[in-house]
């Protein structure tokens, strides 16, 4: 009931209460044996049979004790063979010689107790209840354990942890008989049911886990020894019996014990005892829910990975963490890049949808701001935060509002590659530069934040002690993932050649993938692909180890992805020069979230799609679910740069990059927000790379509209960084009197004011108004909007007057130049009137 059924507890009591009552309540016989001295049911089989189907028709269940699902629980059941008389068990979950039963009927084969209920025929062969050899299965448990973890050694003892023995009340001390009819009818069944025995064997096996507190025993030691297996009616004694015996001090102590030592599971323990519990519990009413729900948002950027294998162990602690009902946890992944940290996250979304379908999941990606602004706007326009796409809006603080509300319902909040400390404990660039990014961190009671991170320190400062560590798959672990990955499956039977091929890719998980679709692409062997690796490691190594040093790794650690993908690399563009030329491409602009429309132009879409079909064939990039974005995994970027660095095209990569931003990149107008915040982080990146000789017109060009989208944003500390550049480069190539160079200037002035420098907007706007004044004329609409930005910057220092007869100044000239119906003239004429009106009212 609670490993297969998945019950919980209490549910199992209730249901189990209901059965015996049902099965006991009448007796068939008083006397278990025929006239023949064969022994006979006293109790009505059929019943027991009917009573334990309605159980499983309730859970809804399919009918197979094993029916092919990978459940985090592996249950078996013993059972005695009638005509062997050997123990066999009867699983949940594959292993050799297993005998396909329903849950019925191992059910009804473990309960079969002679004399009590008919033996139970499965596949041909007739069984009886296990008690009569393992009616304690602690040495079962043993057994089954073994074969299952150390088949070559059978040395269990230290991969256990916590071994949990529970018992059914200790049935005393009785001799032996006097006749035939009391040894029978008492002396045998106290030999078919004794379990004290087992026990003691048990622990003078495992003596040291029993003395280090790593194994425990827990059976009712008095008052149990009258209540028999059909005497359903005697629950009071049994919670009486039951009550007393954990309220005993000794056994406090053992049950503390216990709990500690759950509590301090170390990385090799595959489950956490809560956590488990309280998904089943959860599951549970998933059903109860379905027919009503309504589905909570979800943002996942992500399709589930079908290719995902266990990593039982990390998505427990982080339930483990976030599973608090008291206050909104944070957790944070860590690990090197490549070791699987997102999909760990993502799995562990997609599980708990399918636990808490009422829970809404949000992920954002944190390469950079912009990543993060964007993906907090759609937050804000699925929940219908009101005032979110206003130009101003405060995103962050808006989303921050809501989500905190208890409102809002259960929600989870996935922030993807925070590996960047500095943009969650900087100020915010906005106009008030008083909040820290990590300050607009929601807080509910409802509510958690799961962080995936390269960095430790950013971890301990994003979720203090609750950072869950990815370290390297186990051979097991990684041979499934190879085999998931695999389209020639008989590869595998080459034990030796596996082992030492995911010892050569250190078992890590990107290095599997890509492997193994190099592997199925030009269906050679395991070992040929070995002998690749052998051939050309250390010069790779060479080329790529720097760029993959981090702190979080091993500094001698070998890096065999580079091997991967520099192979990959040759292969893409010897088969496809296309997916070589955007991969050459994608390596030279921010590898996240990039538009499949800046790529550049294919001579057909079909040899386009092409194209992305061969990059994400090799898993080098993962296509967004809902959108035309694209991203690049990390190392695959830095990879690319150091093979086009190395050909001595790397520059020429980034010219290219940067010409097509250019193209593609429109103004600063907010009716073109939604596609300039897409290419931002894109333009930034390849501003900041070094490019060729020959284009630097176009990149001032692009800097210019760079500088102007983050000045509309708010980012006055960037806008001002981008137009100082262009500043100086307009100086050096046109000269400091040409209009573009004035032009920019006025805007680097504009950027000074909206950050409350007065005296630099000031110094800055004079100068440039007295150059247009001499080298444009007094009346040109330039000079004119010299004077109006003047005016406000004197307005702000305090000089009303002086500020109130420059823009009176600048009104009659505007009349003469452009009318008195330009809306230009029509702005100006208004703030004229409010200030005079405002000094007005200040004198009288």
């Amino acid at each position: 009931m609670l490993g297969r059924l998945e019950m919980d507890v209490d549910e199992c009591i209730e249901k189990y209460s209901r059965l015996a009552e049902a099965v006991f309540g009448e007796k068939l016989r008083r006397i278990p044996m025929n006239f023949k001295l064969r022994t006979q049911a006293r109790f009505d089989s059929t019943k027991l049979e009917n009573a334990i189907k309605k159980v499983i028709t309730e859970r809804r269940w399919t009918e197979l004790l094993n029916d092919g699902t990978k459940r985090g629980c592996r249950v078996f059941v013993c059972a005695a063979d009638r005509y062997t008389k050997n123990i066999v068990r009867l699983r949940s979950y594959d292993a050799p010689g297993n005998i396909p039963a329903t849950i019925c009927q191992a059910a009804l084969a473990t309960s079969a107790a002679t004399t009590f209920f008919d033996p139970v025929s499965i596949d041909d062969r007739s069984f009886a209840d296990g008690a009569f050899g393992a009616n304690n299965p602690v040495e079962e448990v043993e057994g089954e354990a073994s074969d299952i973890w150390c088949d070559a050694t059978g040395d269990l003892k230290p991969l256990v942890k916590c071994f949990i023995s529970i018992g059914t009340g200790n049935p005393g001390i009785k001799p032996f008989g006097d006749n035939f009819w009391e040894l029978l009818r008492t002396t045998m069944v106290q030999i078919a049911t004794e379990t004290e025995l087992t026990e003691a064997r048990f622990i003078a096996r495992w003596r040291g886990h029993y003395d280090e507190d790593r194994y425990f025993r827990f059976n009712v030691e008095k008052g149990l020894q009258e209540v028999g297996m059909a005497e359903y009616d005697k629950k009071g004694a049994i919670k009486s019996a039951t009550e007393g015996y954990l309220t005993h001090q000794s056994t406090i102590f053992r049950v503390r014990d216990c709990v500690k030592n759950l509590a301090m599971k170390e990385s090799t323990a595959a489950t956490n005892l809560s956590y488990l519990v309280s998904e089943y519990n959860e599951l549970r009413i998933i059903e109860r829910r379905t027919a009503l729900r309504t589905e909570a948002p979800w943002i996942v950027p992500f399709q589930r990975n079908a290719q995902f294998v266990s990593r039982i162990s990390e998505i427990a602690q982080v339930g483990d963490i976030l599973s608090s009902e008291t206050r909104c946890e944070r957790v944070a992944i860590v690990g090197l890049g490549g070791v699987g940290k997102t999909q760990i996250a993502l799995e562990f979304a997609y599980q708990l949808r399918e636990r808490q379908p009422d829970c809404s999941v949000f992920w954002i990606p944190v390469m950079n701001v912009e990543s993060m602004l964007e993906a907090y706007l759609e937050i804000g326009q699925q929940m219908q935060i009101p005032n979110i796409e206003k130009e101003q809006a405060d995103v962050q603080k808006l989303v921050q509002h809501r989500l905190s509300q208890e409102s809002s319902g259960k929600w989870l909040l996935v922030f993807d590659n925070a590996d960047d400390i500095n943009i969650w404990v900087d100020k915010a660039d906005n106009t008030t530069g008083s909040t820290r990014r990590i300050d607009y961190l929601p807080k509910s009671k409802h509510g958690s934040i799961l962080f995936t991170t390269r960095s430790r320190k950013a971890a301990t400062q994003l979720a203090g002690k609750n950072v869950v560590t990815v370290g390297e798959m186990d051979d097991t672990v990684a041979k499934d993932l190879l085999k998931n990955s695999l389209i020639d499956l008989d590869l595998l039977a080459d034990d030796q050649a596996t082992a030492e091929l995911l010892r050569k890719l250190t078992y890590l998980p990107l290095a599997i993938i890509q492997a193994a679709a190099y592997i199925n692409s030009n269906q050679i062997s395991l070992s040929e692909y070995a002998s690749l690796l052998d051939d050309t490691e250390e010069n790779l190594i060479d080329i790529l180890s720097e760029e993959f040093e981090d702190e979080g790794r091993y500094k001698d650690t070998k890096n065999p992805i580079a091997t991967t993908w520099l192979i990959s690399f040759e292969q893409i563009r010897t088969r496809d020069p296309l997916a070589a030329d955007y991969l050459s491409f994608m390596s030279c602009v921010d590898a996240k979230d990039i538009p499949q429309s800046l790529l550049p132009s294919a001579q057909s879409t079909k040899k386009a799609v092409d194209a992305i079909g061969t990059l994400t064939a090799y898993s080098f990039i993962t296509k967004h679910k809902a959108y035309q974005l694209l991203d690049l995994h990390r190392l695959v970027h830095l990879a690319t740069r150091n093979w086009l660095r190395t050909e001595g095209s790397l520059g020429q990569w980034v010219a290219k990059a940067l010409e097509r931003l250019e193209e593609m990149f429109p103004d600063s107008d907010h009716t073109n927000r939604s596609v300039w915040r897409m290419y931002l982080p894109h333009a930034r990146y390849v501003l900041e790379s070094e490019s060729e000789e020959g284009i630097e017109n176009k990149k001032m060009e692009l800097l210019w509209k760079f500088g102007s989208c983050v000045s509309s944003e708010g980012r006055y500390k960037e806008a001002e960084k981008a137009f100082v550049q262009v500043v100086e480069a307009w100086k050096s190539v046109l000269g400091a009197e040409h209009p573009d160079t004035l032009t920019s200037m006025n805007n680097l002035a504009l950027t000074f004011w909206n950050q409350g420098r007065w005296k630099e907007a000031e110094e800055l706007g004079v100068q440039v108004m007295e150059t247009r004044k001499r080298v444009l004329g007094a009346e040109h609409p330039d000079t004119l909007t010299s004077m109006g930005n003047l005016a406000f910057t004197w307005r702000d220092q305090g000089r009303v007057a002086e500020a109130i007869n420059l823009l009176e100044e600048c009104v009659r000239l505007q009349t003469l130049v452009i009318g008195t119906d330009h809306p230009d003239n029509l702005s100006s004429s208004v703030v004229l009137s409010r200030w005079q009106a405002e000094k007005l009212g200040t004198e009288n």
